[in-house]
């Protein structure tokens, strides 16, 4: 059977390589690019992500990947973003004022509450708002991953899933063919790569 091609956006900021071998182990066949047409050639593409939002959406402008990236959406391919590769669909973060994300989703991410430690760099359960959505098909009612994060998204009517940190914070979103989650899949373990499974079933279908 022949394996969907993902293309994971290459813009130069943070480990990558730990994306990419998740999804290829997840059962994708993957490339770590900033080439359109490979991202073009491809059946899902995704955004990942580490570190601060405002180098990484500088980083996404100056090789151009910002444009491309909101063409693959406007197309209907499969888009998954992780980690700060979520939180760069968003206007805006309170971590970099005066820089725009790419504005997938209308509303701003802002820092974790007071009375937390940040960051939250701990394993978490998800707690679903939509339990029907394909991103938590096979998890089943107690699904733990892993968090690395000192801001997270407003909330909104496409909260997937929230989990507790002095409140629910956004875990995950999602819309037509955006997913985006602010935990790491890739480092969660059974659960984590049941997602990007997924996600790379999405593509395959697609």
């Amino acid at each position: 059977m022949t394996r969907p091609r993902l293309a994971i956006l290459d813009y130069g900021i943070g480990n990558l390589h730990s994306a990419l071998k998740g999804f290829d182990h997840a059962g994708a066949t993957v490339r770590l690019t900033a080439d359109r047409r490979d991202i073009e050639a491809a059946d899902g593409v995704v955004l990942p992500g580490v570190g601060a939002f405002g180098p990484c959406v500088d980083a996404l402008r100056t090789r151009g990947i910002d444009q491309i990236a909101l063409e693959r959406v406007a197309s209907g391919v499969p888009f998954f973003g992780i980690c700060i590769g979520m939180q760069l669909l968003f206007n805006g973060s309170e971590e970099a004022d005066g820089h725009s994300g790419l504005g997938v989703f209308d509303r701003r991410i802002v820092r974790l509450p007071g009375g937390v430690k940040r960051p939250q760099m701990q394993w978490n359960m998800l707690r679903y708002c939509d339990a029907e959505h394909p991103m938590f098909t096979g998890l089943g009612e107690e699904a733990w991953v892993y968090f690395v994060h000192s801001y997270s998204a407003e909330p909104g009517d496409d909260v997937l899933a929230t989990c507790a940190y002095g409140g629910d914070l956004v875990a995950a979103v999602g819309r037509d063919n955006v997913w985006a989650c602010q935990f790491h899949p890739e480092k969660s373990g059974r659960t984590g790569i049941r997602i990007l499974e997924n996600f790379v079933a999405l593509a395959g279908a697609a």
